[in-house]
């Protein structure tokens, strides 16, 4: 049986494609969205959107640093992943995803979170994960702590949006916490498919 590293049950990642402007440029539409991911940008033209696209499916990885999509098995494009500020030196990485609001609450978010993480734990050597999570994101909350991330600290009015600071929360996994997660999670699993 043939595997790939970046497929699990519902979703894979893969490299950006050209084709794949139109998707982006919708979500793009999304102000609340936009605002819980990252910030509101000035609007941007189809072209805009396809330049885009086209370079960053030709920018490959820099360093560790990287954007992939992520879709479903069946080849829907339902969101985006990135590592950055990888230090190598250290074993430290950021990751942030970003699922479209009509694919929201399917797992996919979780298990390319898992994807991730499971490449650069496993083939990277990378020893720590964190993410950055605005204080008025409750869903990103709620999933980082679902995945055993844990919350180490308090950025104090980091984000300036709709007319206010807010704070924004850090948090960490370590590989060896991920290991253990990643363990009860397939025992969970298997067990559920009555595989035990």
């Amino acid at each position: 049986m043939v595997t790939n590293i970046w497929s699990g049950t519902k979703v894979r990642l893969r490299p950006v494609q050209p084709t794949d402007w139109r998707a982006f440029h919708e979500n793009d539409q999304d102000s609340e969205g936009a605002r819980l991911c990252d910030s509101l940008h000035f609007p941007r033209s189809e072209e805009g959107t396809k330049a885009w696209a086209e370079r960053t499916s030709s920018m490959g990885v820099e360093g560790d640093n990287i954007f992939l999509a992520v879709e479903t098995l069946e080849g829907t494009l339902v969101g985006s992943i990135t590592a950055n500020h990888c230090d190598r030196r250290n074993g430290t990485f950021k990751y942030g995803v970003a699922v479209f609001r009509s694919h929201w609450r399917r797992g996919y978010a979780s298990e390319a979170i898992r994807i991730l993480l499971h490449y650069y734990f496993q083939e990277l050597r990378y020893r720590k994960a964190n993410a950055h999570v605005y204080a008025f994101n409750e869903g990103s909350r709620a999933l980082q702590e679902h995945l055993g991330f844990i919350q180490e600290g308090i950025l104090r009015d980091m984000i300036f949006t709709q007319g206010r600071h807010y704070d924004e929360y850090v948090y960490g996994l370590t590989k060896d916490e991920f290991e253990e997660l990643n363990r009860l999670y397939k025992a969970s699993y298997e067990r559920s498919e009555g595989k035990q």
